[in-house]
């Protein structure tokens, strides 16, 4: 037995019940894994937003990413980074019903968890780092670019950060002044929000914006954006508007087919990257797994000051 959080019927994250579940145990081409953390990341709360309009069946399960030990494989089974054995510590994203103590998922979506990374952060690497590896890909990043990161404090903010230093790329990020620290630690020239944004990104960036993400959806962000950015093919949002898609600029990530196919294959490159601790995930606060309401209102709050975890 497990215990699991499930949505019973439609509605927001006030309809989460927790429940005692069996685990199937895993066919050809599955895993079963002890989970040991679980990423909460806002998608989690959006998808139970938008199930009824999408005619997702009921009960609904909650949680994309987790991180944790193998239990059980499969017949004649391995994880998607090779190899794989009980007992192995994993990740395993894009999956659905994360917030468990015991799940059973596709091998397809299972890696082998980095040793630089503790639980808590392994299973907060892969959305967030996907959608970064996405925002660098859609803009097409070099080493010669220097890119705008607005809101560059949040998880995908800080994502983007190290993937852009990864490629040699320079860096400006917007944030509010008490994170300016974090992101000196990853390598960008950080910029205070407010009125006159637009002049101090150009003051930071002395050879001029070449691409732009955002990450924080503001009318100053959008602003500054079209200000400073000549082809607006090279900006892409996470927070997409109808001002944004006026200006023509890009939205990835959710439920976008190419995202998600994207953000699969960025997988075992971003696992790659963070056992070479090149690629950290500041976790701000862990919860028990039967305080994932508490949880949600945190991240649904915008502020939690880095990623957060439930514990099972």
């Amino acid at each position: 037995m497990a215990v699991k959080w499930i949505a019973p019927e439609y509605g927001g994250i006030e309809v989460l019940t927790l429940v005692e579940a069996e685990v199937p145990p895993p066919a050809a081409g599955q895993v079963t894994i002890d989970v040991r953390a679980a990423g909460v990341n806002p998608a989690d709360y959006k998808h139970l937003a938008a199930a009824r309009a999408a005619g997702r069946p009921l009960p609904l399960g909650i949680g994309y990413e987790v991180a944790g030990v193998v239990s059980a494989l499969g017949p004649d089974t391995t994880i998607a980074s090779g190899g794989g054995a009980v007992g192995d510590p994993v990740v395993a994203f894009r999956i659905q019903g994360g917030y468990a103590s015991r799940v059973t998922v596709p091998a397809k979506d299972v890696f082998a968890k980095p040793g630089a990374l503790d639980f808590p952060a392994a299973a907060n690497l892969l959305l967030a780092g996907a959608t970064a590896a996405e925002a660098l890909h859609v803009t097409k990043v070099t080493r010669d670019d220097t890119v705008l990161v607005h809101g560059a404090s949040g998880a995908v903010g800080v994502s983007v950060l190290q993937q852009a230093r990864v490629i040699g790329a320079t860096v400006v990020g917007t944030a509010s002044e008490h994170n300016f620290d974090l992101l000196r630690r990853f390598g960008a020239n950080p910029v205070a929000y407010g009125p006159g944004l637009t002049g101090r990104i150009r003051a930071a960036a002395s050879r001029g914006v070449t691409a732009v993400v955002d990450t924080a959806g503001t009318d100053d962000a959008l602003d500054s954006t079209v200000d400073l950015l000549a082809d607006r093919s090279r900006a892409v949002t996470i927070v997409p508007s109808d001002r944004s898609r006026q200006a023509g600029i890009t939205a990835i990530g959710g439920t976008l087919p190419a995202s998600a196919a994207f953000r699969d294959a960025a997988r075992a490159r971003l696992v790659t990257l963070a056992a070479e601790g090149r690629l950290l995930v500041p976790v701000a606060r862990t919860f028990p797994l039967d305080k994932a309401i508490e949880a949600l209102e945190l991240v649904r709050t915008g502020h939690p000051g880095g990623k957060v975890a439930l514990i099972p």
